[in-house]
């Protein structure tokens, strides 16, 4: 079975920066049609926008797609292009820092909107042009939806707790669109990831090397990964290679939900 996404046409959100970027730029190198969204407009046109000019399969999009109208443009936008969508990366995620005892504290409420609400929205739209693509075809799969999440839906940290709690809700959303989706040939799956050397981090470990060292004796892999590994799991779970594969949640992390961070014996 191929890995091949050449020729089929993908929505990637969250990718002005950061893993939804590079999620994007291998695709477009694997020979898909690309939309790249984000609301960052500026850096959107920064990073891909004389790509987009050049490239007859790149283009992009910027808007707020907590907006129901917004996502219904954007997947006009993507059917104007290229006349279909056949998979959608859900990258568009964001980090919040919560005050865990703090009542006027709304980082809950606004990252379950963020990353799980705005999730659902944009997963449904692009399902249901999926289903109307597919009603000509051969019965068989007709899409692939991957979702990108964080190990930190099984760690928790008091000072993340509303990425926790999202990143939770996430895998939970990842699994129950899987069975809902399942009896029109789309598959839902999701990369849940660690620490991987994005340009954010790079610019967060800049000489901090005790936080760099505390990630790396926490890894049993004992480094961090490059954006190219998450994006080859995403390309594996939106081919056709991963065909029986749905409701999985993928961990990218080198092995670091495997041990206990504190080292200390459990008995």
């Amino acid at each position: 079975m191929s890995f091949s996404i050449s020729g089929k046409t993908a929505i990637v959100t969250g990718a002005a920066n950061g893993v939804g970027l590079a999620i994007g730029r291998h695709f477009v190198q694997q020979g898909a049609n690309v939309v790249f969204a984000d609301m960052d407009e500026k850096q959107l046109i920064h990073e891909m926008g004389e790509t987009a000019a050049k490239e007859e399969n790149v283009r992009i999009f910027a808007g707020d797609l907590r907006q129901k109208l917004t996502i219904a443009n954007l997947l006009s936008a993507t059917i104007d292009a290229f006349e279909r969508v056949d998979i959608l990366v859900n990258a568009s995620r964001q980090v919040m820092t919560t005050d865990p005892l703090n009542p006027d504290d709304n980082t809950v409420e606004e990252l379950l909107q963020q990353n799980m609400l705005t999730t659902l929205k944009m997963s449904q739209a692009v399902a249901r042009r999926m289903i109307k693509q597919g009603q000509d075809a051969p019965p068989g799969p007709i899409g692939a939806i991957v979702n990108i999440s964080s190990i930190a839906a099984r760690r928790t940290h008091p000072d993340l707790l509303a990425y926790s709690v999202s990143s939770a809700a996430l895998d939970q959303l990842t699994r129950s669109m899987a069975v809902a989706f399942a009896s029109h040939g789309i598959r839902v799956n999701a990369v849940a990831f660690g620490s991987v050397m994005s340009a954010s981090l790079k610019g967060s470990l800049k000489d901090h090397d005790a936080i760099r060292d505390t990630i790396l004796e926490n890894t049993p892999l004992h480094r961090i990964a490059s954006p190219g590994e998450v994006s080859d799991a995403v390309q594996y779970l939106a081919s056709d290679a991963s065909g029986f594969v749905t409701g999985q949640i993928v961990t990218v992390d080198g092995g670091r939900t495997l041990i206990d961070p504190a080292a200390v014996s459990a008995h």
